[in-house]
């Protein structure tokens, strides 16, 4: 963790295609980017910016997010999301999430990740089944 400092960025970037869309995704009947796909994009760009500075053994989980869906991208467009580190609270990391398109900011808002040891997390997955 003490290789994660506040003002750390990451970026994530998809095409818009059919499999990201609100009809196929489910959240709503139109093929534009959906929700659900502009949220797993906010959070790989908040993973990218951690996830390389974690020991081997660790990683992180989402637990929260809060974001505003602001416009709506049409299929073929190009999507970039980044995330910045706002705040490190032991091992919770908040970050500020934002993603445009190549017209306009289409998205954005707070996130926060949970640093976890992937044995003692997979030993509870595992004690689930």
């Amino acid at each position: 963790m003490d290789n994660i400092k506040v003002g750390q960025k990451g970026t994530q970037e998809t095409t818009v295609t059919a499999d990201k869309t609100a009809r196929h995704l489910g959240s709503g009947g139109i093929d534009v980017f959906a929700t659900p796909a502009m949220v797993a994009l906010m959070e790989g760009a908040a993973m990218n910016a951690i996830d390389p500075h974690l020991p081997d053994g660790q990683s992180s989980v989402g637990i929260n997010i809060n974001i505003q869906h602001l416009a709506a991208t049409p299929l073929g467009k190009h999507v970039r999301a980044e995330a910045e580190v706002t705040a490190i609270d032991r091992r919770k990391v908040m970050f500020t999430v934002k993603a445009w398109d190549e017209h306009e900011l289409i998205g954005e808002g707070e996130h926060t990740r949970f640093v976890i040891d992937l044995d003692r997390y997979i030993e509870r997955l595992n004690q689930k089944l």
